[in-house]
């Protein structure tokens, strides 16, 4: 039994701030107590010290909040993130499937599954929902890495036998490898699988009702897909099927959509789509660098809202233009002030953490740092650059919190803990 204990000014959003008052927990002068990786307490320091007295203490300069959710992001795709030129199907054409292609060599999909999930530490995201590629080594690979350093990371083989030639499976092939796969890995550190067709097209109807099986055959498994994010994209997809109600349509016809299922981006949205999402229990990624860096669009959060859709944040490199959660809060914000709506700040940080755990079917594990979860938090420093500590000297706790979303970038995360133990100091 090991215990530990931090010291410093802790901040958490344990329930949305839009729908509960007093959502927001803070303790200027906190105490957060990690017993074997678990929450054991949390609370102002005043009150816990003397129960706690024998533990040793960290002092923590900054701001500790949980550990950020990335809900939506391609790790074959890191080296493709600022590529430039053109929207959705063509981006996918030109940039994108090349390098998936890459994959097939298990040795590049190790070097870069490294990469990825230290930039991910280095910008406070300790769990995240990832693509992968067709390759079935692909998920091996991000799979080992995540269990190497602790990290809750969720991820499938992409089902694609529409695909490009170079990434094309079969029914049958991306069955048997998605079985094996969920074998492997079900039930190993903290992994979870998600069945990946890519996207409507590129699936077969034989391929879509074996991702429905899938999914219905294990409880446990995620739905990850791509669902109405360029309008070139949802034209194509009515094209393909032409009897569905809307493109959500096409999903659910083969079971697709459910309390597992989470869809990225959901911008070209109908209210009866968005009220057949709240009906099943579905989540959102909403993911605002790339919807601005491709032009797909202005995520409607207030239509997500009205419905109850559950919506989380999502980075979606390498069309999204940056790993930092921070910066992914800074873009939400504009896409709703373009909405003619705002986004509160402590709300944002709900977006960034409870919400993308709800949306990952994990929420009593990680994102609130609630007695009994898991300690996955950050350290964040409200003086990383001159113009950050001239903005938040003397600043209010909002004004900070706001100054690091909208100013703030992987420089303001000065330390990523996993399970109450440290794996990345700036």
């Amino acid at each position: 039994m090991t215990i530990s204990a931090f010291r410093g000014e802790i901040l958490s959003v344990p329930q949305d701030p839009a729908t509960t008052p007093d959502a927001v927990q803070h303790y200027p002068d906190g105490l957060l107590v990690v017993e074997d990786g678990l929450v054991l307490a949390l609370g102002a320091y005043e009150d816990l010290a003397p129960r706690f007295a024998d533990v040793p203490v960290e002092l923590i300069d900054g701001l500790i909040v949980p550990g950020f959710i990335d809900t939506h992001i391609h790790y074959p795709q890191t080296e493709r993130i600022a590529a430039h030129g053109q929207q959705l199907l063509q981006w996918l054409e030109q940039h994108i499937f090349p390098a998936e292609a890459a994959f097939a060599s298990r040795a590049h999909a190790d070097d870069v599954a490294a990469f990825f999930l230290d930039e991910l530490l280095r910008n406070g995201t300790t769990s995240a929902l990832v693509f992968a590629t067709v390759h079935e080594g692909s998920v091996d690979a991000l799979f080992e890495a995540a269990l190497e350093r602790g990290m809750r990371i969720t991820s499938g083989k992409v089902l694609m036998d529409l695909g490009p030639e170079s990434l094309r499976d079969t029914p049958e092939s991306g069955r048997a490898q998605s079985e094996a796969l969920i074998a492997r890995w079900r039930g190993r550190g903290r992994l979870g699988y998600a069945v990946t067709p890519r996207f409507a097209l590129t699936s077969s109807d034989a391929q879509m009702a074996v991702a429905g099986e899938l999914l219905a055959a294990h409880p446990d498994a995620m739905l990850h897909t791509h669902l109405a994010e360029n309008t070139g994209e949802c034209a194509a997809v009515m094209e393909r099927f032409p009897d569905a109600l809307d493109y959500l349509d096409a999903y659910d016809r083969f079971g697709l959509v459910g309390k597992r299922s989470l869809f990225a981006h959901a911008i070209h949205m109908s209210d009866r789509a968005m009220g057949r999402m709240a009906q099943a229990g579905a989540s959102i990624s909403c993911c605002p660098t790339s919807n601005l860096f491709l032009g797909s669009g202005l995520f409607d959060l207030a239509l997500a809202d009205r419905h109850g859709v559950n919506v989380g944040l999502g980075t979606d490199v390498g069309a999204g233009t940056s790993f930092s959660m921070l910066a992914t809060q800074g873009e939400a914000y504009k896409v709703c002030q373009m909405r003619g709506s705002v986004l509160d700040p402590f709300r944002a940080l709900y977006l960034a953490t409870v919400a993308g755990a709800k949306a990952l079917g994990f929420a009593d594990k990680v994102g609130a740092l609630q007695v009994g979860q898991e300690a996955d938090f950050l350290v964040l420093d409200c003086a990383a650059t001159p113009l950050l500590a001239r903005r938040c000297a003397g600043a209010s706790l909002r004004e900070r919190l706001f100054a690091l979303q909208i100013l703030g970038d992987d420089r303001c995360v000065a330390a990523t803990y996993i399970a109450g133990i440290r794996r990345h100091s700036r």
